[in-house]
């Protein structure tokens, strides 16, 4: 199987004018919402910031809960699907709401310690 099979997607999460982090979407993790996100790419949004674990940003994409879970680690990406955000986890959490997981971030996790209120983030497919 080729190094970017169907199952993971390799995408680039931006943080303009401050980072850049690679981002693996894996459908097998949950197929229809990962479908869904990759269709709607590019993707961006205003950061938020969810305590001092989660940073997120808010997408018109409309998906269920897939596979819910409410544990996640550190460099996780998952779906909230009730404000259609994708988050992504600057440290491990046990959350008090269900997320539809979707993939991990890949290498400098720690850029997103310096997010701000308002940064905009942008995800999508990078090009040769």
């Amino acid at each position: 199987m080729s190094e970017l099979s169907v199952s993971r997607k390799q995408l680039i999460l931006e943080i303009r004018g401050k980072a850049k982090i690679s981002c693996d979407l894996k459908r097998h993790l949950s197929p229809r919402t990962v479908g869904t996100m990759m269709r709607s790419l590019p993707l961006e949004g205003h950061a938020h910031l969810l305590g001092q674990s989660i940073v997120y940003f808010e997408t018109s994409i409309d998906s269920g809960i897939e596979r819910a879970r409410s544990e996640f680690k550190k460099g996780d990406v998952a779906f909230l699907p009730s404000t259609g955000s994708v988050c992504f986890f600057i440290k491990d959490v046990v959350s008090g709401k269900t997320m539809t997981p979707i993939g991990k971030l890949v290498g400098n996790i720690d850029a997103l310690n310096d997010i701000k209120s308002g940064d905009v983030f942008s995800i999508y497919e990078e090009t040769d």
